[in-house]
Formats: structure tokens, sequence, C-alpha cells
């Protein structure tokens, strides 16, 4: 492309590039894309997005809320298309942005990347209307199997504002889109915290485990990853196939989405307040409980999973005692359903010790001279929620069409 900076200015007011420039951009992101693995590792701070399904005027008061690019780190957890009006636009922009700044946004895969879901929701019907070919559509496509399928997030902070001794304590900050604080949540005592709870029943593992994914273990005071823990970013959520995040890595993800296996689950799936595994009532994925979710953190040296794929009234909800959270950043969804957004912010551990705390992981060595923070250990990142509403009215273009799908996925 000859110029991506005028492609972006172009998109950011709504309006689509010509197909030869899509082609083009499709081409430099597949080859950057193409370098990452199934797993991308991100370095805190970090803005985690949820599903924006197209509402580009939306995506826009995310980043005023959030922060612009390349300002920001941020990213975006998947569904960047169909239902909305402008999908197109808004998957392009998020595309010409990965290109422009490749270290400052990273995009994973929902289910909605699919050449099979597009036909049937909107993007493709969208490609159509606007281009009067399949050519663009197809060229999407093609990137869509090139998207990640997980992010670990390392270095992030226990502490909101590292540094500030007022905020030391709180775990949990929610502010509004205009930046005020609406509610905070102190740490809990950790006394014993559900995580010691596992520990204790089950004799046959160690109290530490290695580099977030390998399932290496050892008495330690750590591996690479945060005294925190590490945070996992999916779409969807687990699959029994996968009890490590290196068996995300086998995967072949350069396809189309499966209709079941791992790739599929990742996903597909969903939490819900059951015990194990359930079916899932969206015919594809699973259901899995809090049993599933704190083993699964336990043995992969996780503090938080984030995910998305599911529509959350307040923008955000955390279960299983803080274990996973899905964040939800298309405010007012699908124009009528009234949802408020948010984004979820990770700040930078800034001690020195967030990334590379160890070495290894090996029995028997020292805690490397690390010492514990303030009030003891902290078993979790601290983190902001920022919660927003969708655009103004007058802020919006009049679509051309509305979208054919009334139901969800």
């Amino acid at each position: 492309m000859s110029d991506l900076d005028k492609a972006i200015a172009q998109l950011r007011s709504c309006r689509p590039i010509p197909e030869d420039q899509v082609r083009e951009l499709c081409h430099r992101a597949r080859e950057l894309l193409i370098e990452e693995g199934n797993v991308v590792t991100v370095t805190a701070p970090v803005t985690i997005c949820g599903d924006i399904h197209g509402q580009f005027h939306d995506l826009m008061e995310l980043f005023r809320v959030g922060g612009d690019v390349p300002d920001t780190n941020y990213l975006f957890m998947g569904d960047f298309v169909d239902r909305g009006f402008y999908s197109l636009e808004s998957f392009l922009l998020l595309l010409c942005l990965k290109v422009r700044y490749p270290d400052r946004m990273t995009l994973i895969r929902g289910n909605h990347e699919s050449r099979q879901i597009t036909t049937v929701y909107g993007f493709y019907d969208e490609c159509l209307r606007k281009y009067g070919s399949a050519n663009v559509w197809r060229y999407c496509c093609d990137v869509f199997d090139y998207l990640a399928l997980g992010a670990i997030v390392l270095g992030a902070s226990s502490t909101l504002s590292p540094g500030s001794p007022e905020d030391d304590d709180t775990e949990i900050e929610v502010c509004d889109q205009a930046g005020s604080i609406i509610s905070r949540f102190p740490r809990q005592p950790a006394n014993q915290s559900s995580q010691e709870k596992l520990d204790n029943s089950n004799k046959n593992t160690v109290d530490k485990t290695g580099p977030p994914g390998t399932g290496a273990s050892g008495s330690s005071s750590g591996s690479v990853g945060n005294p925190t823990g590490a945070i996992l970013c999916v779409h969807g959520g687990l699959s029994p196939l996968v009890d490590t995040v290196d068996k995300i890595r086998l995967i072949d993800r350069k396809q189309e989405v499966p209709h079941e296996g791992a790739m599929c689950d990742l996903l597909w799936s969903d939490p819900d307040e059951i015990d194990g595994w359930g079916l899932s009532p969206r015919g594809a994925g699973f259901l899995f409980g809090a049993d599933i979710v704190k083993v699964f953190n336990h043995r992969n040296d996780l503090s938080l999973i984030a995910r998305a794929h599911q529509l959350v009234m307040e923008g955000f909800k955390e279960m299983f005692d803080a274990s996973i959270v899905t964040v939800w950043s298309a405010p007012n969804y699908c124009y009528r359903c009234g949802n408020v957004a948010a984004v979820l912010e990770l700040t930078e551990d800034e001690s020195g010790t967030g990334i590379f705390q160890r070495t290894n992981g090996d029995v028997g060595r020292s805690s490397g001279g690390i010492v514990e923070p303030r009030g003891g250990p902290k078993n979790g990142p601290a983190r902001r929620y920022r919660v927003f509403q969708a655009a103004p009215q007058d802020s919006r273009g009049m679509p051309a069409k509305k979208p054919v799908a009334d139901y969800f996925l």
C-alpha cells in the first residue's frame, strides 16, 4: 500500500478503502501474522477488549475511552465482524493498525472469524453490497485463518498504580467513560485462597509451577511469568482436549474453524455454574465449571483467564473467585440490547521482577532474593475496568441495511 496512514485516516472516517488496497493490506497482514505463534506473548501494560461486532462508532468510542493507538497497547479477543453495520470498516481499521503498529496491536480469532458464520450473520452480504463482489470477503477470510488462537499476558502489576500507596490494596477499580471512579474493591486477605485450598487437596502437586503453559514445576519462587501469575486470553474458553497452554501451541490454526476439536472449543466454549464439563446450547464447544478453570490455572501458572464471546449487560463479569472474566466491548449490542461495554486495563509491574523472575523452576532452588510484596503474596493482577456507553446517535451515519439475524450466537 502506498500510504498506510492515508488508509487509516480514510477508515477512521468510516469510508471503505479501494479493493486493490484491501488485497495488499491483507497480504501484508498475513505475512505479519504467520510469524506469530498460536499463543502470542504480550507484555503489560495492555488494554484487553472483547467483541466489537462491526459497531464502528462504538469502536471509536472505545479508542476515545481507552486511549488511541499507538499510545495504548491493545489486545482484541475476536468477533470483529457480523451483526453490526460496519464490520468491514471496523476489521480493516484494526488490520491497518496491526500492520502499522505490530507491537501495539494484538488480534486473536473469534468464532465469527469464519467463512461459514460470516455468510449467515452479515459480513459476507456487507462486502457484496459495498464492493459488488465477494473478493474482499475472501481476502479477509484468508486473514482470519492466520489470526492467533490466544495470548499470554506477562508482567501485569498487582497494584493499580505502581508506587502509589493508596492503590496498593485495591484489586479492582471500575471507571466510567469520563475516567471517574465508580467503585473500588479491596484485595481479599490471602489467609487461605481458593488456590491454596486446591494445593492442599492435591498432595501430588508441588506449590509452584514453571513457565506459563509448560506444566513444569519447582519449589523456587517461580519462573518466566509474573509473581501474580500470567493471564491467558482466548475468545471463548477451555477445551477437554487442552490441559496445558502448550497444547494450544501445537494446533494447526491455519484453517477454517472446525465443527469440533480443540480449536473449535477455544472459540466457542462458555463458563457456567456447573461441575466439570457440560454440553453447550450453542451446538459447538462446551460448558465448563469452576473446578475446570481452577485446575487449568493452577497447572499452567495462570492467575486469570480473560475471554469474550458472551453478552454481559454490565460490560464485564468475573466468575469463580475471579479466576475467569468475560469482557464485552460492544455497547447497546445489535443497536437494541441496552447494555454497556467495558475494556480491561492491566498496568505494568515496575518492580523489575514482572517478566523474568527466575531462569527456571528447578526444585529446591532459592527465591533468588525476591521479596514478597507488602501484605504477603498477591494472587492476581490489579484490574481496572473502563465502562462506556454507545457512541452518541448524532455521531453515526445512516446504515445501508438492517442486519439479517435476530438471534444470538
